[in-house]
């Protein structure tokens, strides 16, 4: 790698890492904000992305797929309802208000919802960097020992190799989350992970590679998903489903148990002993977690029954089921062996692909920051500890910001990795940064 870049003739008051839905919340807050203000009092904002452009989920992006947050609930609404970012302005650009209104529904399509967010990172690609992978973030002590700084290490996205360092007053980390694989399993041609679901069964199709049979791992609405667009897309294939329940898990999207994710909620979970933390996740995980909407749950019933009538049974769920070794089998497809728990008994399916529908987990938080996450504290359980405004506590020496945007479950509640709250989430961390800017 050549030497780095140092960008020193601007010190930005936020760095974002990570250019999902949360920072481009954020960077839209500061956009509307920025404009009512005289030059001299802006926020100077940049957010750093590594992807060569915006994308959200885009292996998930099954055609007929529908979101299960509100329209409402948007990179803007919660905070700021007469925002011409919101869904409804990007509805109204695009010509089809009325025809989306027509449908009498909350939930557009998870397609159309991702177009509205490449819409949004359009009007504020001014303060994106694409293909921008950040390697390092370090803390700058001045002589009298104060960090007031964070630099901010990425890529060059020119591809020449070198690396640019740029000054930041606060950084709002927002990478996202990583895909699960269980332990003992590897990714691999024929065993892929459900967030590269679509690029993965389209290049099969592509090149004409039969698909005798396909397996997916998982209980969650991301299997069921991946279980039906696979018996779909493979009309001759065998599509079996392997979890551990006994049946797919009904998500719970009553009215009251949704107040989970109200921002009011945040404010209780926040502030409730750590008993009660975990009690409040535990009875509403069937709001997020493993769970599957009723209309998919009947759906593939009643396409497994059609398919019982009629003598061919292409979808198989293996219920009360465990996947225990996956071996490599010499026509280069797949020997799974899955074990029905009750029983212990064991059966090698020869599968074509594997698919594993088993969730994602946060991000390693240290591995990014490096030398600066040794200035976060810890709670007992060894878990960062964050503020009410999002902010990690550190060190006494640090005054520069360091946000969270994600990661922070323990802190925040079910609402750290979901789109419920990016708006409220994006108001409250612009506030916090505008506040410390403001002369004392």
């Amino acid at each position: 790698m050549k030497s780095p870049l140092l960008d020193s003739e601007v010190v930005h008051d936020i760095l974002g890492i990570g250019f999902g839905p949360s920072n481009l919340a954020l960077s839209i807050a500061v956009e509307e904000h920025n404009k009512s203000l005289p030059a001299d009092s802006r926020l100077n904002a940049l957010f750093l992305e590594r992807q060569p452009r915006f994308g959200w989920h885009r292996g998930m992006l099954i055609d007929d797929a529908t979101m299960q947050v509100s329209f409402l609930k948007d990179l803007v609404t919660l905070r700021n309802p007469t925002s011409d970012y919101s869904f409804l302005c990007f509805l109204r650009e695009q010509g089809r208000l009325i025809d989306f209104l027509n449908q009498k529904t909350l939930f557009p399509l998870r397609v159309e919802f991702h177009e509205y967010f490449e819409w949004a990172a359009e009007r504020v690609s001014h303060l994106v960097s694409y293909g921008s992978e950040v390697v390092a973030v370090d803390p700058v002590r001045g002589d009298d020992g104060e960090i007031a700084y964070f630099d901010v290490t990425s890529r060059d996205p020119s591809g020449s190799g070198t690396t640019i360092t740029r000054r930041a007053r606060n950084i709002s980390v927002a990478m996202g989350l990583e895909p699960h694989v269980p332990p003992g399993l590897e990714l691999a041609e024929r065993i892929w992970h459900n967030s590269e679901l679509i690029p993965r069964a389209t290049k099969l199709a592509d090149e004409g590679k039969p698909v005798q049979r396909a397996v997916v791992l998982g209980a969650g609405q991301s299997a069921a998903e991946a279980v039906d667009y696979l018996h779909r897309t493979f009309p001759d294939a065998e599509v079996c489903s392997v979890f551990a329940k006994y049946g797919y898990t009904p998500a719970d999207d009553s009215p009251f148990a949704n107040r989970i994710f109200d921002p009011e909620a945040v404010d209780v979970y926040f502030s409730a002993p750590s008993e009660v933390k975990q009690s409040l996740i535990d009875y509403h995980r069937s709001t997020n977690y493993s769970v599957v909407d009723m209309e998919l749950i009947e759906a593939l019933y009643a396409t497994a029954y059609r398919e019982k009538v009629a003598g061919r049974e292409r979808l198989r769920f293996l219920n009360v089921s465990r996947i225990r070794a996956v071996d490599a089998a010499s026509d280069g497809g797949l020997d799974i062996a899955v074990e029905f728990l009750p029983t212990g008994e064991k059966q090698v399916l020869s599968a074509d692909v594997l698919v594993l529908a088993t969730g994602y987990r946060p991000r390693d938080l240290s591995s990014l920051l490096g030398e600066a996450a040794k200035l976060c504290l810890r709670d007992d359980g060894d878990e960062v500890r964050v503020g009410r405004d999002h902010r990690v506590e550190t060190v006494p020496e640090v005054t520069a910001g360091l946000y969270l945007q994600g990661g922070t479950e323990h802190t925040h509640g079910l609402t750290s990795t979901l789109l419920s709250t990016v708006a409220v989430r994006a108001e409250e961390i612009h506030r916090s940064v505008q506040a410390a800017k403001l002369p004392v």
